[in-house]
């Protein structure tokens, strides 16, 4: 598909996203036999959830069965969101990837590996990890100019903070069930 019916498709699908509460991240279309696939990704600020996506995917449907956009050639219809390691390209990006870890290629060639802490729409306060583990992370203010391309980390073993905050209560409540539960057993042992 030319950039030109790239372009229309994105001017056809804004508003319903726009209506819909989401952003239009991405739309590609790709020849898949005789037919053509349609990949559209959304998002929104704390995610989107599989109900607004089957809705907005009817509503897509509808809206592309009563244009002219396609053409008269059967296509396949994908919508979904982002990958859990997107590619960092737009302010609301950063935003929404506050607590995560971001891999960011400097456009002075370096590269960073830090953990975003907030963002507005120059830029983002980072928290540089440190080189193989040594030292101490560091705070850094990271311009949005100076970023050639970044992109979300997959983090396997990251234990929550705040799970580990809550984690004692729940040993607490633990051993207070195993007390109840001992002097139950006690109870009927007489």
């Amino acid at each position: 598909m030319s950039t030109t019916q790239i372009d229309r498709l994105r001017a056809l699908l804004e508003p319903l996203a726009a209506n819909a509460g989401l952003d239009l991240e991405d739309v590609k279309v790709a020849q898949a036999g005789n037919r053509r696939q349609v990949q559209i990704d959304v998002d929104a600020d704390g995610g989107v959830d599989l109900d607004a996506i089957a809705e907005f995917s009817r509503e897509v449907g509808q809206a592309l069965d009563e244009s002219d956009v396609m053409g008269s050639s059967a296509y396949v219809l994908e919508v979904g969101s982002p990958g859990v390691d997107r590619p960092l390209t737009e302010p609301r990006h950063w935003r929404r990837a506050e607590g995560r870890l971001v891999k960011a290629q400097l456009a002075d060639g370096g590269e960073i590996i830090a953990r975003v802490l907030e963002a507005d729409e120059d830029g983002a306060l980072v928290e540089v990890q440190p080189v193989k583990g040594r030292g101490r992370a560091k705070e850094r203010r990271l311009e949005y100019t100076e970023v050639a391309k970044a992109r979300v980390q997959v983090e396997f073993s990251r234990k929550d903070e705040k799970l580990l905050d809550e984690a004692p209560d729940l040993a607490d409540d633990a051993d207070t069930a195993a007390e109840d539960a001992s002097d139950e057993g006690d109870d009927t042992a007489e």
